[in-house]
């Protein structure tokens, strides 16, 4: 058996995480579903219990354990809750961390006590209706007037857009000679301006919020500027590579729960007589894909590893990112098509595993983008032969 190497703290966490889930959050799963939105008091309870930012400083409210580990138990949980719609990792480790990152202290002192409460619930918004992966196509712009900026702009398919009290907000701030200069902007709720509009309905996890953003002449203050203008570009390539990781965590823990409740059913569900794991093709099949799942989950844990080291490139995420979102497709389709007509139905947990499992190939970068990034890496001229590597 694999065995991995989280600390006995971090197991007494898992342990007390997955209790919090089973009391807090799975009760009202369905009811959030079909409101098509967590209810802010989810955000607040986790806070409560030091489960929703663990990385901050203490003096921001947090316990000041950068330890990636701890954020890979709390998407693991959740999956296996099966509550990953309820997306607490985009507002803790995806958005959080860009006040520390890049944010000045009189930044991360007026807002990171208050997310790791709770109280204030975060998003970013990059995607636009025509700039998904390209954000060089982005047409938000922002003009510099006297001590603040005015934004323009809109944004859609932005998760938390619903319930964010301040969106991280990429803009271009000199498109007309450089449309990589980008700026990011903190923008507050009830900012003049500032508009929400359709909480989006889609194919899967419906619990998550998704919504469009509007900025219609926003003055957004100069003290609200994060980091320096111009380099919100840079900064976005930066986090790209633990938004991947984050995904992949969460690709792959959703793909063991598919397989997990696929081996109950085969061996509970009979066919001609006998149990449906009797049959070759079912075991040759979960064979292959338990084999797939394990030697995914090792790469996943040397990707932590690396983070934790600050040795985590762009490339090996691109290649946890790819790898696990195509897995986590894969397990849920063979786990519909092992249930049969059961897959299909709404009762059966298999069926929404399948329909929340589509979009992991799309968002933070799809696997195409990801082929692009991997393929320049290997085919290019300072690529290195395996046997000439330095191990």
């Amino acid at each position: 058996m694999l065995q991995r190497d989280f600390t006995d703290e971090q197991i007494m966490f898992r342990d007390a995480y997955r209790k919090f889930l089973a009391a807090e959050i799975v009760p009202h799963m369905e009811a959030w579903r079909e409101a098509g939105i967590v209810d802010r008091s989810a955000f607040r309870k986790a806070g409560e219990k030091g489960f929703l930012m663990v990385w901050p400083e203490e003096k921001y409210g947090g316990m000041g354990d950068p330890d990636f580990r701890f954020e890979q138990i709390i998407i693991e949980e959740a999956a296996y809750a099966r509550v990953g719609d309820w997306y607490s990792t985009l507002h803790s480790r995806l958005v959080g961390p860009y006040f520390t990152r890049f944010g000045n202290e009189e930044q991360c002192q007026r807002f990171l006590p208050r997310c790791v409460s709770g109280e204030c619930i975060l998003a970013v918004a990059m995607t636009e209706p025509d700039a998904g992966s390209d954000l060089a196509g982005m047409r938000s712009t922002a003009v510099e007037q006297g001590d603040h900026w005015v934004l323009n702009g809109s944004k859609t398919y932005i998760s938390n857009g619903i319930n964010a009290d301040v969106v991280i907000v990429a803009a271009k701030t000199d498109p007309e000679n450089n449309p990589h200069h980008m700026t990011l902007f903190l923008v507050e709720r009830g900012m003049e301006g500032f508009e929400r509009g359709r909480n989006l309905k889609k194919m899967g996890l419906k619990a998550q919020d998704t919504a469009e953003l509007f900025f219609n002449d926003v003055k957004v203050p100069k003290a609200n500027v994060l980091g320096e203008p111009g380099k919100g570009f840079i900064y976005l390539m930066e986090g790209l590579a633990e938004e991947r990781l984050i995904g992949a965590c969460g690709y792959l823990s959703a793909a063991q729960l598919s397989w997990d409740l696929t081996a109950e059913f085969v061996r509970e569900r009979k066919a001609f007589g006998k149990p449906l794991a009797a049959f070759q093709n079912t075991q040759f099949k979960l064979a292959e894909m338990r084999t797939q799942l394990d030697i995914a989950q090792i790469f996943v844990d040397q990707c932590v590893r690396a983070f934790n080291n600050g040795a985590l490139t762009a490339v090996d995420a691109a290649k946890a990112k790819l790898v696990t979102s195509e897995l986590q497709i894969a397990a849920a389709d063979l786990g519909v098509q092992l249930h049969g007509g059961a897959g299909y139905m709404d009762e059966y947990p298999i069926s929404r595993q399948c329909t929340d499992a589509k979009i992991a190939t799309i968002y933070a970068g799809s696997s195409e983008v990801m082929k692009i990034i991997i393929s320049r890496d290997c085919l290019s001229d300072n690529y290195t032969p395996f046997n000439t590597r330095n191990f």
